[in-house]
């Protein structure tokens, strides 16, 4: 069995997974020790405070990918809008210089838009007052940020699959071990 010990870089488990059942299930005590013991390692790492079996510990892999898969969407509908506002950041840079005014269309709801004409724009100004400088760069390390969270999020629910096969493999094969040993005990008896 390999080490129960190894996570991911951001620490989720890794899966243990049996090479060889037979030689795994001679030195076993029996099907339901070695689930209660595929339980407790996964226990220790995910830190529970009572034993679970392992249909518990293939949901904490699904609750994770869930929750992994959900933050992976939240990422992917925030980075286009950074991009966007970075856009119009270093257009209004771009024409910072410029003396005449910007005129423009901007959003106000889905459907509708207003005109706009902008004088001079050396600020941006949502919540907070920032320079175009700072603005801009304010969002180059929230975009930053929010592509390698993505990255991380795809990685992570890769893993998580990997690691929810894994279980489903080693259940599966411990199962199919303990029925042909009961089918050779019916046959010999």
């Amino acid at each position: 069995m390999a080490d129960t010990a190894d996570t991911n870089p951001r620490g989720i488990p890794k899966a243990p997974f049996v090479d060889d059942v037979e030689e795994y299930m001679k030195k076993s005590s029996g099907v339901e020790a070695t689930l209660r013991k595929f339980a407790e390692a996964a226990r220790q790492l995910i830190e529970l405070n009572i034993a679970v079996y392992y249909d518990q510990i293939n949901s904490k892999y699904k609750f994770m990918e869930a929750n992994m898969t959900q933050r992976r969407q939240s990422l992917e509908s925030k980075i286009p809008e950074l991009e966007k506002t970075l856009e119009t950041i270093q257009f209004l840079i771009d024409k910072k210089d410029d003396d005449k005014p910007i005129e423009t269309m901007y959003e106000l709801n889905d459907t509708l838009y207003a005109k706009a004409k902008l004088e001079k724009a050396d600020k941006a100004n949502v919540m907070l007052e920032y320079s175009l400088d700072e603005a801009l760069e304010l969002l180059q390390s929230k975009l930053n940020t929010a592509n390698k969270g993505l990255e991380n999020a795809n990685e992570d629910i890769s893993f998580l699959r990997d690691q929810i096969t894994t279980m489903e493999v080693n259940t599966a094969r411990i199962y199919n071990w303990d029925v042909r040993q009961r089918r050779a005990k019916k046959v010999s008896a």
